[in-house]
């Protein structure tokens, strides 16, 4: 079960950021090509962007089947259309061979890609967290998140191999296209492991219960005031998160290659390495978890980022390719390694389990456009408007972190499991899955 989701995952983030590390370094030149090469940097980050709108979209229908039909087939659904998309994508001609059709042709697949990851991750948490037995929820909640940093290492690794085998012309004629064909392989065999899975525990007992929800789960999860409340407080909360990630994994690979004029493979092992350091540290952050509580590792985590913004864009410009590594190991792969493992099991602990699928698409989904997709975007903007100065990007990150603090406070130990309001299926589903999901000093708490 573990195995399955952390391969699923892993599968699921290698195509969704293949497509960002090929928009800062190719799809600018073949699908957007301008005589100005910021915009056409910004066109393909836009494009990057569209991913995160579609990704809610993904969220709400797969969250809806998830919590209605069960976990397991809606993962391999999700995982199916992942690779298929990302694969055409290795095919789609070029704006030089057909125009406009291209960038169209990319856009729609971007989208596709992006329906797909919103129904993944949060059944694949969920996967990990039902399974999980008492004392190791955060441990095994914190499984599917190493899926992340697995396949941003395997993205930007195999990028970085490509571009050293090959000669510049050879890369950018055919040589990330290979990247993204080998993704039907890793979908094969992820499918192939996700189909012998059964179906989650917690989700079999509310079956056998009949406390699966009687109206549509997005219906169900509005009408509990807490649940309302921990969706807004769940959506802030992860807005630091989601831009600190898109800065260290995406957004510096641009600036690294661009403003500072670092070769490009060398920037891209730099991003595997911190990746990888940050899949290692992932599990110590879920068993942090089991030992004090989501809410205070992910916080604790979120405020180191916060105060690390600066000195990592400092040592970004102090002293070329290595410290531009030393300092993305420190923030990517220490700092977020050090919360993100954290994040999962905190948003599984948020709502009952008839809404859980629905609840945590919702709040990892929708926080994604602001929170993440359109992070790159406004980076090139405020470096633009700095006319190379990194500070005004700094100040945008360090709001970011602030707001996610403060929102993470705000998630009070005593609500996190139990909605409040009038009695429904979620409410009594609550009671059953408190013991689920809570872990650590406040799950015993709550």
């Amino acid at each position: 079960m573990v195995f399955a989701s952390l391969l699923g995952t892993t599968v699921e983030w290698y195509d969704f950021f293949l497509y960002s590390t090929a928009a800062g370094l190719v799809f600018n030149k073949l699908f957007f090509p301008t005589a100005d090469g910021t915009v056409g940097t910004m066109l393909s980050f836009a494009t990057f962007a569209v991913g995160f709108v579609a990704r809610p979209v993904g969220g709400l229908l797969f969250g809806h089947l998830g919590d209605r039909i069960g976990r397991k087939h809606t993962l391999a659904f999700t995982m199916g259309l992942m690779g298929v998309s990302t694969a055409l994508i290795g095919l789609l001609p070029t704006y030089q061979q057909v125009g406009v059709l291209a960038p169209a042709l990319l856009l729609v697949l971007r989208v596709a890609q992006g329906v797909a990851l919103g129904g993944e991750w949060a059944g694949a948490v969920l996967l990990a967290v039902e399974y999980g037995p008492a004392g190791r929820k955060g441990r095994f909640g914190s499984y599917p998140q190493i899926g992340l940093a697995l396949g941003l290492a395997l993205g930007t690794g195999v990028f970085a191999l490509l571009s050293n085998v090959l000669s510049e012309s050879a890369f950018i004629d055919y040589g990330w296209r290979i990247a993204f064909l080998i993704s039907l392989v890793l979908v094969v065999v992820g499918l192939t492991v996700r189909l012998k899975i059964d179906e989650t525990p917690a989700f079999k007992a509310a079956r056998r219960l009949r406390e699966l929800p009687r109206a549509a789960p997005l219906v169900e999860l509005w009408r509990e005031p807490a649940a309302r409340r921990h969706v807004v407080l769940g959506m802030l909360a992860r807005w630091g998160e989601g831009a600190a990630f898109n800065t260290w994994a995406v957004f510096a690979i641009t600036y690294a290659t661009g403003t500072l004029a670092l070769d490009r493979t060398p920037v891209l092992l730099a991003v595997t390495a911190a990746a990888l350091v940050m899949a290692a540290l992932i599990p110590v952050s879920g068993t942090a978890v089991d030992r004090y509580g989501a809410r205070r590792v992910y916080l604790v985590g979120m405020a180191a980022f916060t105060v690390s913004v600066y000195p990592a864009f400092w040592l970004f410009g102090a002293g070329g390719t290595w410290a531009f590594a030393a300092a993305l190991v420190v923030t990517l792969g220490i700092v977020h390694g050090s919360f993100y493992g954290a994040q999962g099991t905190l948003f599984a602990g948020l709502f009952a389990t008839p809404v859980r699928y629905t609840g945590m698409s919702f709040v990892y989904q929708m926080s994604g456009i602001f929170a993440s997709g359109i992070t790159p975007l406004i980076m090139t903007a405020l470096l633009a408007l700095g006319t190379g100065s990194p500070w005004w990007a700094c100040g945008y990150l360090a709001l970011t972190g602030l707001v996610s603090v403060w929102a993470t406070g705000r998630l009070r130990e005593g609500d996190q499991h139990v909605p409040t309001g009038r009695t429904s299926p979620a409410v009594a589903a609550a009671r059953e899955s408190s013991a689920l999901v809570g872990s650590g000093a406040e799950g015993a708490r709550s």
